[in-house]
């Protein structure tokens, strides 16, 4: 069972009641799907890939563990699809 906390704005008094079968849809309608936490994955793993870009130009040499960042965070979405999975992490940058 859910409940909703009303607060009267003018003068405090709270009162609980159950949530009514549209509240209750609206807040399963309203839940971040599947396909929009693989996005969301995506892009903080984008966001991490790109600070690390410079690493890649020809001019620069990148060392093995730099290469195996890298890669971890290319190949994240082969065992996540949410940041919110069980054991999920971003591999840790090298120093």
């Amino acid at each position: 069972m859910s409940n909703v906390i009303e607060v009267n704005v003018v003068t405090g008094q709270k009162t609980t009641r159950d949530m009514t079968a549209a509240e209750k849809q609206f807040v399963i309608d309203s839940a971040p799907s599947a396909d929009d936490k693989l996005v969301v994955l995506r892009e903080e793993r984008n966001r991490l890939l790109k600070e690390t870009d410079w690493m890649a130009g020809s001019d620069v040499t990148m060392s093995n563990d730099w290469k195996a960042y890298r890669k971890s965070l290319r190949d994240i979405t082969d065992s996540y699809k949410s940041m919110d999975a069980d054991g999920f992490a971003f591999p840790t940058k090298p120093s």
